[in-house]
């Protein structure tokens, strides 16, 4: 596009906008940990971290002894400071997880930090419980600690306005049931309010608020007075369309509630798995997540809790600047900013042909030329972690690495390699100002496409492109090259500051197995710097295969470093995911994996794929299994209590028995009309009921069913449960071996069927 350049101008963009971008990623990264001698009325890691130590310091999974402790210890930690914790009892019903209806037993714990004049509750919560095979260090003894040192420091300074009511949910891995039963039946959320529910899924990275209630505008403007505000519109949008859940979402079903979501998301390897232990939390991590939360309670605390409570009018766009801002901007504005970046690139389109010797064919071939990087970047992507699996196949099972970044810094050298080889390639053919106009057209097209679909992400597109584009016309109407030089710097200073945070935290979020997502947003990034490509780099060919041999080195150099650092240990094992399946009425029994490729240690157990959720129901879609010894182990039954006819309908009440110590009983039958568990009525879709039950007592729990008179009830019961170790056959895994983070690893699956 630039003929003339001045070598120190152009150095000193560049050098602008490397700051920029490293300032970019400093924004989003956690701060550090604060001492234990800090101020009473700080938030400091080292007193939370305390309280980690406890949570985390054994396996407890709900309805367990240990589970029991975990709760004690928060009862214990609030009366010594002063409040009145109330352990609340109920049984939580949910239909979200796993597709199937899903009850407990919870108990909660409740504490109120009462305000001087409330206008209503401002809900903080997180879950004690652990899964089934995890310390819960981080998942989520994070938040619970957060709670407990956050109350700590609010204590300890002037009391807020509001209510600050403290809930400890139980049975969150189980199946949302602890939130569920707070939202649905305990006087203090009668009247909904506020929730803020902090999380961790692994045990690194900053903490990003990455949910929120529907129409979130007053709400995010509350969270960007925090101290270290780490969230974007996109997340949102995505989340809401994932079928992901946390206990947040019981409370967006209840409706009357609005709130925000938190938790730090890297370091996945580690979650739901036995290392999610204290010594693997980054304090920094947990300190990130305690001074949000703090600034933020105090924030809410002397808010109109009442208006808060309310939805907004609309949704806000937001993302991270550098400097701890948080940026945004009404969710009204998301299409005009699209249509304007449209009309911004058409006047760039326009302008170019005027000011160049480039037509309307050349920049029509540019347009369709710069979808290629956007298309081989997100092939290369998966590419690249099919290339991974092939050289080490345990990444099969993750999600990431242990030590994913010399992979992720190897993936963007990749992405750099595409866009830079696609510049260097097509300049002396189409010319810069084609490729210039091609590449931010298509992120115009992007916006508009993310604008119609996505509205929260479109700023992601829709602004680098109309920076560029303006910057470009100005550039193509200034005669000075320093000028151009600098307005190109100023557009492609608007991309860095939007595209760069997004790509860091999109790796943590989406994980390298599906590494096309945040490739995709550095191809996006690459492209916006497209016009700083056409000032910058000289058209000697030379030149361009020093830049794309540089980039393809640092993907070289960082992909040998990143398999030189993450071997897997006996600290940082491999994952594997193993159960055992045996129907008590036939005496046969089967090892079950869900593997997608089992590893040589799986191997000995399973050798090929079917089908088994007819005869376990739990079990869903194909997974290998193998031939397994029967063990000696009872199913779960269940007797009639009582027996009624009415009419055209037969009820029938049974207490259903584990019969040993399970992680729940799950009942499957047909031709159900309407049931309840322990008075929880239960939806019965099409007459087909499959309805579990967490962690019952030796005095099991209620089942009532309703079926058409003179009919027989079958029903399949499940009795899911521990002790994969004992069983006749098993083989201990090597010290590199380690067991999958998964509800479903070392389950014990016990079926029976019986006709009443």
């Amino acid at each position: 596009m630039i003929q003339h350049r001045s070598r120190a101008t152009t150095l000193a963009s560049l050098l602008v906008l490397l700051v920029l971008a490293v300032l970019s990623v400093l924004a989003v990264l956690p701060p550090t940990p604060v001492a234990a001698d800090a101020p009473a009325d700080e938030f400091s890691a080292d007193r939370a971290f305390e309280h980690v130590e406890v949570i985390g310091a054994e396996v407890h999974p709900h309805g367990t002894p240990a589970a029991d402790r975990v709760r004690e210890y928060i009862v214990d930690e609030l009366d010594a400071m002063g409040l009145d914790p109330e352990v609340t009892e109920g049984t939580g019903l949910t239909g979200r997880l796993g597709g199937r209806a899903q009850a407990a037993g919870v108990q909660n714990v409740v504490a109120t930090v009462e305000g001087t004049d409330s206008t209503g509750p401002i809900f903080l919560m997180a879950h004690y419980d652990s899964a089934e095979v995890s310390h819960g260090a981080n998942d989520d003894g994070a938040g619970v600690s957060t709670l407990l040192e956050s109350a700590r420091a609010i204590l300890a300074a002037d009391a807020p306005r509001n209510d600050l009511v403290l809930v400890f949910t139980d049975a969150e891995e189980a199946c949302l049931c602890g939130a569920e039963a707070f939202a649905d039946s305990d006087p203090r959320a009668a009247d909904g309010g506020i929730v803020l529910n902090f999380e961790a899924r692994g045990s690194s990275g900053p903490a990003v608020m990455f949910e929120t209630s529907p129409g979130n505008a007053d709400l995010v403007a509350q969270y960007a007075t925090v101290p270290y505000p780490v969230g974007s519109s996109l997340a949102v949008e995505v989340y809401r369309i994932l079928p992901n859940d946390t206990d947040f979402s019981p409370f967006l079903d209840a409706g009357g509630f609005t709130g925000l979501n938190a938790a730090y998301i890297d370091g996945s390897a580690a979650y739901h798995a036995p290392q999610d232990q204290p010594e693997t939390m980054n304090l920094a991590s947990l300190q990130h997540h305690g001074s949000n939360t703090l600034a933020l309670a105090r924030a809410l605390g002397d808010a109109d809790a009442a208006a808060l409570a309310t939805p907004s009018a609309h949704d806000s766009t937001y993302f991270p600047l550098p400097g701890g801002v948080l940026a945004q901007y009404p969710g009204w504005l998301v299409w005009p900013l699209a249509v304007l970046a449209l009309v911004a690139v058409g006047a760039l389109g326009f302008t170019t042909a005027r000011r160049t010797e480039t037509g309307p064919g050349r920049l029509a071939l540019g347009f369709g030329a710069a979808l290629l990087p956007i298309v081989l970047t997100a092939v290369g992507a998966q590419l690249f972690w099919m290339l991974l699996v092939a050289i080490r196949p345990g990444y099969g099972e993750m999600l990431d690495p242990w030590h994913p970044w010399g992979f992720r810094i190897a993936l963007l050298g990749l992405v750099a390699v595409i866009v830079t080889g696609w510049f260097v390639l097509l300049r002396r053919r189409l010319g810069a100002p084609a490729l210039t106009f091609g590449a931010l057209g298509w992120l115009a097209v992007l916006g508009v496409v993310l604008a119609a679909f996505t509205p929260g992400g479109s700023y992601l597109a829709a602004l680098p492109a109309l920076a560029g584009a303006v910057a470009g016309v100005v550039a193509l109407l200034l005669t000075d090259s320093r000028g151009r030089t600098a307005a190109v710097a100023v557009g492609a200073a608007v991309a860095i500051v939007v595209l760069v945070p997004v790509v860091v935290l999109f790796f943590p979020a989406l994980g390298l197995a599906t590494g096309a997502a945040p490739a995709l947003f550095a191809a996006l990034l690459g492209l916006a710097l497209v016009p700083v490509l056409a000032d910058a780099l000289p058209l000697a060919r030379r030149a361009g295969g020093v830049l794309v041999g540089a980039c393809g080195a640092v993907a070289v150099v960082a992909l040998g470093a990143g398999f030189a650092l993450d071997g897997f240990t006996a600290e940082k094992p491999e994952p594997t995911q193993l159960m055992y399946a045996m129907d008590a009425d036939t005496g046969e029994a089967m090892w079950v994996s869900g593997e997608g490729s089992p590893s040589p240690w799986t191997s000995q157990f399973v050798d090929e794929q079917t089908e088994i959720s007819e005869d376990f129901p739990a079990v869903h879609g194909e997974v290998w299994t193998g031939p397994a010894e029967a063990a000696d182990l009872p199913a779960p039954t269940a007797e009639i209590v009582a027996d009624e006819t009415s009419g055209d309908e037969r009820t029938l009440t049974l207490t259903v028995f584990p019969e040993r110590t399970v992680r729940y009983v799950e009942a499957v039958a047909e031709n159900v009309t309407a049931a309840t568990i322990e008075g929880r009525e239960v939806a019965v879709a099409d007459g087909h009921l499959d309805i579990s039950y967490a962690a019952p007592g030796d005095e099991g729990f209620e089942l009532v069913v309703t079926v058409p008179a003179g009919e027989a009830f079958d029903v399949r019961l499940l009795g899911g449960g521990e002790g994969l170790e004992s069983l006749p056959g098993f083989e201990p895994r090597p010290e590199t071996v380690g067991v999958k983070g998964s509800h479903t690893s070392e389950l014990v699956l016990v079926a029976t069927s019986q006709t009443f």
